[in-house]
């Protein structure tokens, strides 16, 4: 319930930096995975297909007679279900979250959204098309998701708006500055454009380090989302995982004001993910 994913191509046309590539090598080596037992893979995809549908129905049925905070805890109760079903453990540390934050977030997976709205229901920012697609789309625009077109600063600017006028109400925003997935060994370049609106609004901005591991402790790619890969071989490869672990690292908001160079901000909030992100998995690749 609910989507910000963008796979592969930046999302982020207004960024006021130019694009890069990946300024930290992924680490070598196939990723160490035992392989579920069939039966297991089976009764995952069917359980996830019933998930899908129950979503669905719940936006159906429940949501044009609630209110915002029963949606927020049916999504977040969703997500933390799906979670589950797929035999992910959320395990969270660090800072306390903020209300009405801006969350900043290393990109790695579809299932990013799920654990970040298992934790706390936000608004995430998507690129237009997700819009377009079938159910997803629908299931997204329904979920609060503030769509972007790519290659449009004048649209840029209106959904920077819109990302301020939920920041105002107390809500979380969550984006992936990365523009793009990685297979979670390192992070790329932030773009810092649409941390304007918080600037703005001397919202909290709080960055948060995702990391999957395995059932042994180890880095594992099983649920990355990236290269040529697509999201049926993706699925696939996170209910064949005996097990997952997806860490939340949540690292101490900052509060900037609105004449702060968002591209340095950018560039610090990245280096703090990157702290956590990258001291784990290069100790496990030595």
């Amino acid at each position: 319930m609910g989507s910000g994913l963008q796979h592969r191509r930046p999302s982020d046309p207004a960024a006021d930096e130019p694009a890069a590539g990946a300024l930290r090598p992924p680490l070598p080596g196939p990723s160490r995975l035992t392989p579920a037992g069939a039966a297991t893979r089976l009764a995952r995809r069917v359980r996830l297909v019933l998930h899908l549908l129950g979503g669905l129905a719940i936006v159906l049925t429940l949501f044009p007679f609630a209110g915002l905070a029963r949606r927020r805890a049916l999504r977040q109760r969703w997500s933390a279900r799906l979670l589950a079903i797929v035999g992910i453990e959320l395990r969270v540390s660090g800072e306390p979250l903020e209300s009405g934050a801006l969350l900043v977030a290393n990109h790695v997976s579809w299932l990013d959204i799920f654990v970040i709205n298992a934790l706390t229901p936000a608004a995430f920012v998507s690129k237009a098309e997700v819009r377009s697609w079938p159910a997803i789309g629908w299931l997204a625009a329904k979920n609060d998701t503030l769509f972007l077109h790519r290659g449009s600063r004048g649209h840029a600017r209106i959904v920077s708006r819109e990302i301020g006028a939920v920041l105002a109400t107390g809500q979380v925003v969550a984006l992936f500055p990365e523009g793009t997935t990685t297979d979670g060994s390192h992070v790329l370049h932030f773009h810092g454009a649409l941390l304007q609106p918080a600037l703005d609004a001397r919202a909290p901005i709080q960055a948060v380090a995702l990391r999957y591991r395995d059932a042994h402790g180890h880095f594992t790619r099983a649920p990355a989302y990236w290269g040529d890969m697509t999201l049926m071989q993706c699925i696939a490869n996170i209910v064949a995982a005996p097990a997952i672990v997806a860490e939340v690292i949540l690292l101490p908001p900052v509060r900037g004001e609105a004449d702060v160079d968002r591209r340095a901000l950018a560039a610090a909030l990245r280096e703090r993910i990157v702290s956590q992100v990258t001291l784990k998995a290069d100790a496990e690749s030595a």
